[in-house]
């Protein structure tokens, strides 16, 4: 459907009032964050070169807080999503702190996904005719699938979280396709309800993004960030994919944020084959290997995002034009797995990257 005059005008308040009381409130949490611990300081293989808060998720939560109840009647999906969003955002904030095991950052992931599936009954229950057999419902392993699938979102999120600029511009990407098919499925209170989450990220990236007159970030997202933001996507996705009649496929959703799950599951593969933990922390993300090979912070982010972009407007395009979901679900698993043979060694990579922007190696 397309957006009413009453709709666009609610929306743009919405988009006014969540990046205002974001702004503020990151003016307001600065002074602090040195004394409450929230500042990530350089040093291995962080890039930044002088200590930064990262306040930006703990902003954005808390600055989407009044606008989204404002807009969003109360019902079991809203406070399940409340509740976990509460769960990740304290563990997040306590690991920008302390440093968490990511044992306990996973198990308080899984917390907060049980939650969503319990309490509002968001879930993963079928995933459509995928595999070209009917639509096929998950039975008892809905639960399982949708805690795969959300905690592997929020890593995936939180994997990309590693330049200035990346994990927001691809969530406000992500925002930007999920408010499309919202709309498209007629949900206009989910649709009202991303406006809220964009508005916030873009404040967010008014102080992240490197710019002309500014040559690093202000602020940082933070695990309390990337783990909320990440959230937020995959509650959207199974809202709109688990629809009875299916406006949005359930093959849609991984390319609606495909260039960071790419990334994820390659980098997850390739560690257990080689018997490192999963979270293990390297320079082989898709963003460091293009730094490595001449692009500039500006130049990853906008490469990735129009990617981002790109696969999921392609995808939609397709489905519209009635390509079989099987074929667009092989062309996923293609994708990952030739990214996989692209990077398995990484200084080929970085040498093609060099040969396209020049660098000399």
């Amino acid at each position: 459907m397309f957006p009413t005059v009453e709709f666009l005008r609610t929306a743009a308040l919405a988009f006014v009032a969540s990046f205002s009381a974001v702004t503020a409130i990151v003016f307001l949490l600065s002074p602090f964050a040195a004394r409450l611990g929230l500042v990530d300081k350089p040093g291995g293989r962080k890039d930044h070169a002088v200590p930064t808060p990262v306040t930006g998720g703990l902003a954005i939560a808390v600055g989407t807080i009044l606008p989204a109840l404002a807009l969003t009647p109360p019902n079991p999906q809203v406070v399940g999503l409340g509740v976990a969003a509460i769960i990740l955002v304290i563990i997040g904030v306590l690991d920008d702190i302390y440093d968490i095991p990511w044992p306990v950052r996973v198990l308080a992931q899984t917390a907060a996904a049980l939650a969503i599936v319990l309490i509002g009954d968001v879930r993963v229950a079928n995933i459509g005719p995928a595999f070209g057999l009917g639509p096929l419902d998950l039975g008892y392993l809905s639960v399982p699938f949708t805690i795969i699938a959300t905690v592997g979102l929020i890593n995936a999120l939180n994997m990309a979280d590693g330049i200035d600029g990346l994990a927001g511009s691809l969530c406000v990407c992500a925002l930007v396709m999920l408010i499309a098919a919202s709309l498209y499925a007629g949900n206009t209170d989910l649709a009202l309800g991303l406006t809220v989450i964009a508005g916030a990220v873009m404040a967010y990236l008014a102080f992240n993004l490197r710019l002309p007159w500014r040559k690093r970030a202000r602020i940082f997202l933070g695990n309390s960030g990337s783990a909320y933001l990440g959230l937020i996507i995959a509650w959207a996705a199974f809202r709109l994919t688990q629809n009875p009649i299916y406006p949005v496929t359930p093959v849609l959703a991984p390319f609606l944020i495909a260039p960071p799950l790419i990334d994820c599951l390659v980098l997850i593969v390739r560690r257990l084959l080689h018997r490192r933990s999963p979270f293990h922390a390297d320079r082989t993300h898709a963003h460091h290997l293009m730094l490595d090979g001449g692009f500039s912070v500006t130049g990853v982010v906008v490469t990735l995002c129009v990617l981002s972009l790109s696969l999921g407007l392609g995808v939609a395009l397709a489905l519209r034009a009635d390509v079989p979901q099987p074929v667009l679900l092989a062309v996923f698993a293609g994708l990952t797995g030739a990214y996989f043979l692209f990077t398995r060694h990484p200084e080929r990579a970085i040498a093609f990257y060099a040969r396209l922007t020049g660098k000399k190696t």
